[in-house]
């Protein structure tokens, strides 16, 4: 990226509360925000919000849980970052399209359709936007992973607490895949409380002071005990 060239960032979920708060965050900073979602309308109305500010954004519409949509996502991202010779780049990518499940239910109760569902967005999702955009990932390249589910899980929401769990494993191991490239990959775990609180968190792992931290999972929770 050249100097004084602002960061294309993107943010899956960009409709919702903590992925509106995100791209509003990041295009605070400068960054030129793509905000996704499948609520394009949604999407839409956030990039009202930073343009509104000044800032730069564009919406996009897309189905995490399909491949060839995240794929179109990525190229459209890549695209918009204006850096045409070399193909495009996204410096940061934030995964906060997310499904948090009905109300809770014993496990022998959980709906098989809602499980999947569930799986699909929370845990594939994340996996088939990152798997998109890797190839326009810069040394340097940011890739955060919002948890659904609030930290500890529950006994009445397995599925829920399982999406949490896969999450997990699946930024640490995309952070092994993609160290060698200076890209780091972390997941942020919230507690029982209001969406924007994960917001700092993210940010901070989205931005330059993170350049040491990643394979983790950063904890939000106040400091409260779950189970």
């Amino acid at each position: 990226m050249a100097d004084g060239q602002a960061r294309t960032a993107l943010v899956t979920g960009a409709a919702g509360r903590a992925g509106r708060a995100l791209a509003l965050g990041l295009a605070a900073r400068g960054d030129r925000v793509v905000a996704a979602d499948r609520d394009v309308a949604g999407a839409r109305e956030t990039v009202a919000l930073i343009e509104a500010d000044g800032g730069t954004a564009l919406a996009v519409g897309v189905d995490v849980t399909v491949l060839n949509s995240a794929r179109a996502l990525a190229l459209t991202a890549a695209d918009f970052s204006g850096e045409r010779g070399g193909g495009g780049r996204i410096d940061v990518v934030i995964n906060a399209a997310s499904d948090a499940g009905a109300d809770s239910a014993p496990f022998t109760e959980v709906d098989v359709d809602e499980w999947d569902r569930l799986m699909a967005v929370n845990l594939k999702g994340p996996w088939l936007v990152t798997r998109a955009c890797s190839r326009f990932l810069p040394p340097g390249g940011k890739v955060v992973i919002l948890c659904a589910a609030v930290a500890g899980g529950s006994a009445r929401a397995v599925h829920s607490a399982a999406s949490e769990g896969g999450v997990i494993a699946l930024a640490r191991a995309l952070a092994e895949e993609l160290r060698g490239r200076g890209v780091t990959v972390n997941a942020v775990v919230p507690g029982a409380g209001e969406p924007d609180d994960i917001v700092g968190a993210a940010l901070f792992l989205a931005g330059p002071g993170s350049a040491r931290i990643t394979g983790q999972a950063l904890v939000v929770d106040d400091g409260r005990p779950f189970g």
